[in-house]
């Protein structure tokens, strides 16, 4: 039996990539999960330029300075050495608007390849450091999990899918999301933040042992 669990991530949010983290070890641990994953869009800086801004600006104008972001990122970090990720963020120049993100990993998903691009971008962005906002970045990605580069150039080149990716935005927003990730298991139970791998085999325990008492004998 399967279990959908919808995940609404951001691909700049450093949470996010912590929460997958844990929730894929835990998978990894528990071969017999019962999850089919399926990403949605949700973007932290809607109103950022489509080029994308200067990091320095960026923590600037949301923090009050490189100061105050280290204080507000000191848990972050924390975290993500206990998920095993090592993440430079003053190494990171610019930070991007994440629409044509979004759009690749929807188009991935068309390619049953939506959690491979996810888990490139966000390794992309924090691990090497990449403008994942910039055309040219995508398509690298796009080709290394094997989908179609000149495709995937054509789709960025235009605006397919900008305005489903905005309207599914909108509508986490209207059910009361607000802030990511957000995991949603079988449409019924809402899991809000970066919950370490423990937590997720207890869930997968507890799912599991669900389905053999209601199993027919």
């Amino acid at each position: 039996m399967s279990i959908k669990l919808d995940i609404l991530s951001d691909p700049i949010c450093p949470w996010c990539y912590i929460g997958w983290t844990n929730l894929a070890r835990a998978m990894e641990q528990r071969a017999d999960h019962p999850f089919v994953v399926e990403w949605h869009p949700f973007q932290l800086n809607p109103d950022m330029p489509p080029q994308g801004m200067d990091r320095a600006t960026y923590l600037e104008t949301k923090f009050g300075g490189r100061a105050n972001a280290a204080t507000a990122y000191a848990p972050v970090l924390e975290h993500a050495e206990k998920a095993g990720l090592s993440i430079d963020f003053a190494a990171i120049p610019r930070t991007p608007n994440t629409l044509n993100a979004h759009r690749l990993i929807h188009w991935a998903g068309l390619e049953g390849r939506q959690t491979a691009a996810a888990v490139a971008i966000f390794k992309a962005y924090f691990i090497s450091h990449r403008d994942i906002g910039a055309a040219d970045v995508l398509e690298g990605i796009a080709s290394e999990i094997g989908l179609d580069c000149a495709m995937i150039a054509r789709l960025l080149a235009g605006d397919a899918d900008q305005a489903d990716i905005t309207a599914r935005d909108q509508h986490a927003r209207t059910r009361g999301v607000t802030g990511v990730p957000c995991f949603i298991i079988a449409n019924q139970h809402v899991v809000t933040g970066a919950q370490p791998s423990d937590f997720w085999l207890n869930v997968i325990d507890e799912l599991n042992q669900q389905v053999q008492e209601t199993a027919p004998e």
